[in-house]
């Protein structure tokens, strides 16, 4: 029986949609791509925006609508977190939610067996443990995201996922060498350590995440460490110590700022101010060599003045990031933000989006170019038309031109120019 995974939203998801992947393969499955014919489709939902929830609901309808006779599943955050909007989706023959997608195999059984819709939603609870699994593979990719964290305890004003994904929880270190280990047997030269908030990682189990990177460290096979979305107050001199003792170590960093106006910033119920994350990028570019300092910035968050706005396009300058991910503002349902007042127009939105994103778009020109001349070590990804793809360990994208098929090895490359979103480069 053939099943596809079709996934939407975070590197969490990706992980979670390759716990499945494993899952399905050892009961007898083979795992295709949603673009192939399959009796199992399989949708991994993202409920970070609005908009994610609608390509959700389109997505389980688009599956249906040209499989008409296969199984589709909904899975995901947008059951966790909104479990009436889940189950008006017709189209769905079986809704999970996030804590339950481990009884994937089960409910397709039953399914199979009594020919009835299957709903399965528990909700998270406060004294909740991780749950996940091990995985050995990360199909399609030269990297491996390793989830080591779930949930979040902080709240944001704008944000549903901690009603989507429960209290902050940690795998066990033991767990997290064990996967290590075996994605290493099978290949892999780097990981990218995720979660939903990363840097929460170890609170609740008595270590933090230096630890796993010093695991990683430890992990022959291992080259490469990467960390995923990180929180700047939770960020402390002592990781950075570590972090900076690890050769393994990739200086890319991408952390949080959502507003560079500290009255946002109280606001949205961030835990820190404009001149707290100047100082962690300051400490962070004077402890790595070649740091890249990347964020996500929300504009048209409710009430934001255009004196508001300014500043954290003076912000966003003053830092001069690498890469800048801009969101106009979502509302979110149950969220405090959604009952603010001052709710902005969406052209008003976008507007300042598109500015902020024209600025962020010259900052990253401005350090592509302070790039050229230097030689990087690039991991390759998969090859097209004569030409190679990888990252550098800050995460640089690089296109080299070459008939060699480099996908999951590291080489020097001098970088000789910038065209578009990538540096080039030459083979040493």
């Amino acid at each position: 029986m053939k099943a596809a995974i079709y996934t939407l939203g975070c590197k969490v998801n990706q992980y979670e949609s390759e716990e499945m992947t494993e899952m399905l393969t050892k009961n007898g499955y083979l795992v295709v791509s949603p673009k192939e014919d399959a009796d199992v489709y399989i949708v991994n939902s993202c409920t970070v925006t609005a908009e994610s929830n609608r390509k959700t609901r389109q997505a389980v309808r688009k599956f249906k609508s040209a499989h008409p006779d296969a199984v589709i599943v909904m899975t995901g955050c947008v059951p966790q977190a909104f479990p009436e909007e889940a189950l008006s989706v017709k189209e769905a023959d079986i809704i999970l939610g996030n804590k339950n997608n481990r009884l994937l195999v089960d409910s397709l059984n039953r399914y199979f067996s009594e020919h009835k819709n299957v709903v399965n939603i528990s909700d998270h609870k406060n004294d909740d443990k991780y749950n996940g699994g091990i995985i050995t593979e990360f199909s399609g990719h030269t990297r491996a995201f390793v989830k080591i964290q779930d949930g979040c305890n902080r709240f944001c004003s704008y944000c549903a996922i901690p009603y989507a994904r429960g209290r902050s929880r940690s795998k066990a270190l033991d767990d997290v060498k064990a996967e290590i280990s075996s994605l290493a047997k099978n290949g892999f030269k780097e990981v990218v350590f995720v979660g939903i908030n990363l840097s929460a990682y170890g609170r609740d189990i008595g270590c933090t995440l230096a630890d796993a990177v010093v695991a990683a460290e430890n992990t022959d096979g291992i080259e490469r460490i990467r960390l995923g979305s990180l929180e700047p107050d939770h960020i402390t001199d002592e990781m950075i110590d570590v972090f900076s003792s690890c050769k393994k170590f990739c200086p890319q960093f991408h952390i949080s700022l959502q507003s560079g106006c500290d009255t946002v910033l109280k606001r949205m119920n961030r835990h820190y101010n404009s001149a707290e994350y100047a100082s962690l990028v300051e400490k962070l570019r004077n402890t790595f060599e070649d740091a890249s300092i990347t964020t996500d910035i929300i504009t048209g968050f409710p009430g934001e003045t255009d004196e508001e706005f300014r500043q954290t396009v003076e912000f966003a300058k003053s830092i001069k990031f690498e890469k800048v991910h801009v969101f106009p503002y979502s509302i979110r349902e149950g969220t405090k933000a959604a009952e603010m007042a001052g709710q902005i127009l969406n052209s008003v939105k976008s507007a300042r989006a598109a500015e902020l994103s024209a600025v962020c778009e010259n900052l990253r020109a401005e350090a592509f170019g302070d790039i050229i001349g230097k030689t990087c070590s690039v991991l390759f990804e998969a090859p097209k038309n004569g030409y190679q793809c990888g990252y550098t360990k800050n995460y640089t994208p690089v296109t080299v031109k070459t008939d060699k098929c480099l996908t999951g090895i590291i080489k020097d490359v001098k970088i000789t120019g910038v065209s578009g979103e990538n540096c080039i480069g030459e083979l040493i």
